[in-house]
């Protein structure tokens, strides 16, 4: 329940649109019930009138079943498309508020979580959450409201047809949802968590088909996912063994009701408190009514599944980030020397010191390189500087100001940072620079494409800024990619500048044309350089060494 009240409060927003597809609902069952059993009364009446003889009163039956078969077709149309308007408006601000919240979270607390994993949560998880509405809220409060308008004008004729019907409604619209809902919420949960996995295991393995190939683990990584995929059929077979079995009750309840309200009412027209007409009325509007309950077993069936995808998400969204932002920021600096004195870093409360007694200035616009093994705390030490780790002794000043009294989003807004694994989103080479500055003009993209010394290789790809550089940046060379992100760094214009083994993995002619580019960006900017390439050593100042966390000036 509480998971299902946090779920209502988030549509909160949204309860105009979701209230309007449910009495477009509502209408629809109404009509489609009403035109049943109007044309059921209306072909028995013509049927006795040219028996008898008599005449009837036929132009208004007639008018009313074509208004009605107009009202259930147009009413269907409106209530799919407000019903899926809403729910596509809502799975966009969820996904939005889930991005919020996960943002404050990276990378800390997400090492984790497999990047599949969160891929499934932001997609799949957030997309089963239409269940909720689309399937559970709207058709139960639907059926609520036209139920009590069914029983009330079927009183009208009989209090026994309408208690009859109503027990009927009652079973099949309560007693059956709450049955199947309690049978398959294990196997909801199980499928949700096999398929989650699934997801993140077929994503794994197109991401790393190439370490897969070149150490042999592919078959094995084949047979895992085919295991996962048959854990997942049982999973559903099982589920459809609920829903088989619900749908028949559901319609055995319905023609039950059916039967009953047939045996009542034949004294009722022998005695003539009912007419010929009214039987078959009664009896398709008792079968007719019975659509305002039919999607709920198969719907109370899925809340197990909805439910369970919103405990994935709810998790993560609960879990605490490691940096605490501070309840009076401080004003953004405005000189960009950092000083660190003294400063001690670990992971864990109780795990080892991965940074200890580190002290450094840097003075505006200085250049520093840091070599070291893997291992030794290089990247710890960017962390820290980028508020995503905490850090437990000593302290960090940014042009005077203590990190701690800045919000990471301040920090992280005067800091460019080139790491050693460029990403690329996969669109557009103007819209992953527009990334650094969304306001940039043409002449402000050229101008940072030659600063990187790409702009020339841009020009000669026939769709320019537009070309579409693929996945991760695929369809670019390493040395393009990572020029790429350099043009982003001179967008973004900031006075600090992170580099993270910038030309790792580079050719020597890509890495020759990545470090021109750097000399040039680098002018003016404060600059913190990790690297094992001689080559890039030559642009900074001053080397350090970084040994088991501890940080000493190079004597070479």
């Amino acid at each position: 329940m509480t998971d299902l009240l946090r779920l209502l409060r988030l549509f909160r927003p949204y309860a105009l649109w979701l209230l309007a597809g449910i009495g477009l609902s509502v209408v629809v069952i109404l009509a489609n019930v009403g035109l049943v059993a109007l044309a059921g009364w209306f072909i028995a009446a013509m049927a006795l009138s040219g028996l008898s003889g008599h005449l009837i009163e036929y132009f208004t039956p007639a008018a009313g079943i074509r208004a009605l078969a107009i009202l259930r077709t147009g009413g269907r149309y409106a209530e799919r498309l407000v019903t899926h308007e809403a729910t596509l408006r809502l799975l966009a601000a969820l996904r939005v508020w889930f991005y919020q919240h996960l943002e404050p979270l990276a990378p800390a607390r997400l090492q984790y979580y497999r990047g599949g994993d969160l891929l499934s949560r932001i997609r799949a998880d957030i997309d089963s959450l239409d269940n909720l509405y689309l399937r559970v809220l709207a058709p139960t409060i639907a059926a609520a409201a036209t139920i009590n308008l069914i029983v009330a004008f079927m009183a009208a004729f009989s209090v026994k047809i309408a208690l009859i019907d109503l027990a009927g409604l009652v079973l099949a619209g309560v007693a059956l949802p709450l049955a199947t809902q309690r049978l398959a919420r294990w196997s909801g949960r199980r499928a949700v968590a096999i398929r989650a996995d699934l997801r993140a295991g077929v994503t794994d393995t197109a991401r790393g088909l190439g370490e897969l190939l070149v150490y042999q683990a592919a078959p094995r990584q084949t047979e895992t996912i085919a295991a996962l995929s048959d854990r997942l059929i049982t999973s559903q077979r099982r589920q459809a063994w609920i829903a088989g079995p619900a749908a028949g009750l559901a319609g055995l309840a319905a023609n039950l009701a059916m039967g009953l309200a047939l045996i009542i009412a034949i004294p009722l027209v022998r005695r003539g408190d009912l007419t010929g007409p009214d039987l078959p009325m009664i009896a398709l509007f008792v079968l007719g009514s019975f659509e305002a309950v039919a999607p709920l077993p198969i719907a109370f069936q899925a809340l197990g599944e909805t439910l369970a995808a919103a405990r994935r998400i709810f998790s993560i969204i609960d879990t605490e980030p490691t940096i605490a932002e501070p309840a009076h920021p401080a004003d953004p600096p405005t000189r960009f020397d950092l000083r660190i004195t003294d400063l001690s870093m670990r992971y864990t409360p109780d795990g080892p010191w991965a940074l200890q007694h580190i002290d450094l200035a840097i003075p505006q616009g200085g250049r520093i390189g840091i070599i070291g093994e893997t291992g030794s705390g290089k990247t710890s030490l960017l962390n820290v500087i980028l508020r995503f780790w905490a850090f437990q002794e000593g302290s960090i000043t940014l042009g005077g100001v203590s990190l701690r009294d800045l919000r990471g989003e301040t920090t992280r807004g005067v800091c460019a940072v080139l790491a050693q694994q460029t990403y690329l989103f996969n669109t557009t080479i103007r819209a992953n620079l527009h990334l650094a500055r969304p306001g940039a003009t043409e002449a402000e993209l050229h101008d940072a494409l030659r600063q990187a010394q790409i702009l020339d290789e841009v020009h000669s790809f026939s769709a320019g800024l537009d070309t579409i550089v693929g996945e991760t940046g695929m369809r670019l060379s390493g040395g393009q990619a990572r020029r790429i992100a350099i043009a982003r760094a001179f967008l973004k214009d900031a006075p600090i500048l992170i580099l993270d083994e910038p030309t790792e993995g580079l050719d020597a002619v890509s890495e020759r044309d990545v470090l021109a580019a750097l000399e040039v960006l680098m002018q003016g900017r404060t600059t913190i350089m990790i690297t094992h390439r001689p080559q890039s050593l030559r642009l900074v100042d001053r080397v350090f060494v970084m040994e088991r966390g501890r940080l000493k000036q190079s004597k070479g």
